[in-house]
């Protein structure tokens, strides 16, 4: 099954703990404190595999985690980094924040390789504390804790040329006439049901790559048939051949299938709109003498007058292509040439939890509780039984608010807080 969107959660490692320990030798009766950094927390990396055309990979693994650094040791021993993580996707693969929608990479040209998350920092050991007046400390560092986000991948597959239009109008039989793609063809509704793409060849070396986005329709911006599914492949083109049929051999109306689907176009992404577009009125070959002539003007005076050029073919004997095929060759050397890529909207590295809710309540008399994923990140990073941890804590306590918010609630010392598993007294 072709697969061209998946979303995973991904998670790079947490720092490791300093340790806090004193040298005990013989002969050495004051060795001081002789604690170890704890390691870095592994990266979380993506990185583009020329192997792989689809996200197919990620059907089943849903959880992507970097490893967690070791905890330093006693004898200054450092705790070992955990590993990175590297993912690979394929070429186009387009990595966004599930819950924003903002774009963080974009894996596609240069871009081969990217650092998403990176590892939390190792703790320092107690061996970095020892000053003049506190030469037994009894406190380290903790690890910094790794960043998790849940992020969506998109594949946007990467060609010049799109060819859009309805179903079965002849864009896989136009497709393997003029590159090496070999679609699916058949006489019925939605036979392709994944983009193909294929290079096209032209004398003098001078090619380009055309992509068949399949299954629009009439709501497919809405997420009707399988447009939807696809209409993100053609974000990348620069220019867009829209096929029709124009002998309405399924008593369509070819210019209200063009503006049908210019206005799904339009309504998926509004950039869209302003790309160059050219038509191939399609299966004229089984039209004869004045109707072939009346199905070509009907569409000339039509689109002409927009500046979008219109050009008779048949995609089973091939007439007409050869022009339609120099034509878009020029189309693309006379704009721009620069890829397009989709610009950084979201950076994991500034991601700030100091806006994550806690709630601060009297569960009876006596006893009161805070919690919240705030609170639960924080004790996860804090270190309680060493002295430096504590103060933090304390200060943490002070600083968000939840001391305020205790005492409104007509807290008394000697009252216990319930954090999570944790139990305090509390005292001014």
């Amino acid at each position: 099954m072709f697969a061209d969107s998946a979303k995973i959660y991904i998670r790079s490692g947490k720092g490791g703990d300093g340790h806090v320990s004193f040298r005990r030798e013989l002969y050495v009766p004051a060795g001081g404190p002789d604690g170890g950094d704890g390691g870095k927390g592994g990266d979380l990396i993506f990185e583009v595999d020329e192997g792989l055309n689809t996200l197919s990979d990620f059907r089943f693994v849903k959880k992507f985690s970097a490893e967690d650094g070791e905890n330093g040791g006693k004898k200054r021993c450092h705790g070992k980094d955990g590993e990175d993580l590297v993912i690979k996707v394929p070429e186009g693969t387009v990595i966004k924040d599930t819950e924003t929608g903002k774009v963080i990479a974009d894996m596609s040209h240069d871009n081969r390789r990217e650092v998403i998350l990176r590892g939390g920092n190792g703790g320092k050991g107690n061996q970095h504390y020892a000053t003049p007046t506190m030469q037994v400390p009894k406190y380290a560092q903790p690890g910094q804790s790794g960043k998790e986000l849940n992020v969506t991948l998109e594949l946007k597959v990467i060609a010049d040329v799109g060819l859009v239009g309805f179903p079965n109008v002849g864009k896989s039989t136009l497709l393997s006439r003029v590159t090496n793609a070999r679609p699916k063809i058949a006489n019925y509704h939605f036979t392709t049901l994944n983009p193909n793409l294929g290079v096209v060849d032209l004398e003098g070396g001078d090619g380009f790559v055309m992509a068949d986005i399949p299954g629009l329709i009439e709501g497919a911006s809405e997420g009707i048939g399988l447009g939807h599914e696809f209409l993100k492949h053609i974000e990348r083109t620069k220019v867009i051949i829209h096929m029709v049929d124009a002998a309405s051999t399924e008593g369509r109306d070819s210019i209200e299938d063009i503006n049908t689907i210019n206005a799904e176009l339009k309504a998926y992404n509004e950039d869209l709109a302003h790309r160059p577009q050219v038509i191939a009125a399609n299966k004229l070959d089984v039209l004869y003498g004045e109707e072939e002539e009346q199905a070509v003007a009907k569409l000339k005076n039509e689109f002409e007058p927009k500046g979008i050029r219109v050009f008779p073919i048949s995609a089973v004997s091939g007439k007409g292509v050869k022009e339609l095929l120099y034509y878009v060759r020029e189309l693309l050397d006379s704009i721009d040439t620069a890829p397009v890529i989709f610009e950084r909207e979201f950076f994991p590295e500034e991601l700030d939890f100091s806006n994550e809710p806690y709630t601060v309540v009297q569960e009876e008399e006596h006893l009161f509780a805070v919690e919240g994923p705030r609170i639960e990140r924080m004790l996860g990073y804090t270190n309680l039984d060493s002295e430096k941890g504590f103060e933090f804590f304390q200060r943490f306590l002070k600083e968000s608010g939840i001391l305020d918010e205790l005492e409104a609630l007509n807290i008394q010392e000697g009252d216990t807080v319930r954090m999570y598993g944790l139990h305090f007294d509390y005292y001014k």
